[in-house]
């Protein structure tokens, strides 16, 4: 069966799907997206996503509304038939004029596709992700690295040089040196049972999976700081994984030439893990 994607209202053949070559996410990247992941035909936390594009929406002048793509993302998601699966929402402000002004722009375009999605093979979550640190720099006073926005050059540039280098992801630090996030994900890192993270204002996505890690990690009795770190702290670091919504919580084994702790998924890492799956499938289940 073909595709069918949502395009500004309607379903429709992903072959049919067109927009205009005005649009200024198209020409300009004005725009915003969100990736979420569907388990037993629901998908995780949808509203904490929507909330999000929401916020940044507010920011960029885009309007949006909540019910609507709400009920757009399950429509695309039963029109394909489908119970595991991974969704991209993109909106943009819209066509405009050649000349950039965004007063030109009326009608907001919005774009939802799915496609079926088959997790890693558990030995890869006993192995883990390498990371390479990138030469690509955050900025931790720009508030576009706060926002999911569709311009994501930095992001795609880190990440196809670290898989040319044959490593899983990119590890980015801002311009005091401190660590971000990857390409992708957000990262953790865990010494003497002490969890750690970014902060968001050192220039990072707030993550929806981030956010629920750190809710799960208090409720395991793991202390949790959100605070400046270098890149020599993640290095001595007893574990370290990574978090998306796509991969849920993924342990990094390398970073660099440098083996995390044993090389493999360790006992914090292994109890977020089993917790965060437990979560999903208790909110996710049928029956709730």
């Amino acid at each position: 069966m073909e595709d069918i994607v949502y395009l500004n209202g309607q379903l429709m053949p992903r072959n049919e799907a067109k927009l205009s070559v005005m649009d200024y996410g198209f020409l300009y990247g004005y725009g915003l997206f969100e990736t979420m992941r569907a388990y037993n035909g629901v998908v995780f936390r949808l509203d904490s996503h929507l909330n999000r594009l929401t916020s940044a929406a507010a920011i960029l002048k885009i309007p949006v509304d909540i019910p609507v793509l709400r009920s757009a993302v399950m429509d695309t998601i039963q029109a394909n038939r489908l119970t595991e699966a991974r969704i991209r929402l993109t909106i943009s402000i819209g066509e405009g004029s050649m000349v950039p002004d965004l007063n030109s722009c009326s009608h907001p375009t919005v774009f939802i596709a799915a496609k079926a999605y088959v997790p890693y093979l558990p030995e890869r979550y006993t192995r883990g992700f390498h990371l390479m640190v990138s030469s690509i720099q955050c900025s931790s006073r720009s508030p576009l690295t706060r926002m999911k926005t569709a311009n994501y050059l930095a992001n795609l540039l880190s990440r196809q040089d670290a898989l040319s280098q044959g490593a899983d992801d990119a590890l980015l630090l801002n311009e005091k040196n401190f660590i971000t996030e990857t390409s992708t994900s957000n990262i953790f890192f865990c010494k003497n049972n002490v969890l750690k993270t970014p902060r968001i204002e050192n220039g990072l996505l707030s993550g929806i999976t981030r956010d629920v890690v750190i809710e799960l990690a208090k409720q395991c009795d793991i202390e949790v700081l959100e605070t400046d770190i270098y890149l020599k702290e993640l290095l001595d670091a007893e574990e370290v994984f990574i978090t998306n919504s796509i991969i849920e919580v993924m342990p990094v084994s390398a970073i660099d030439t440098t083996t995390i702790g044993r090389g493999e998924q360790g006992p914090v890492t292994q109890t977020i893990i089993n917790s965060y799956r437990y979560l999903v499938s208790r909110e996710t289940s049928k029956n709730c």
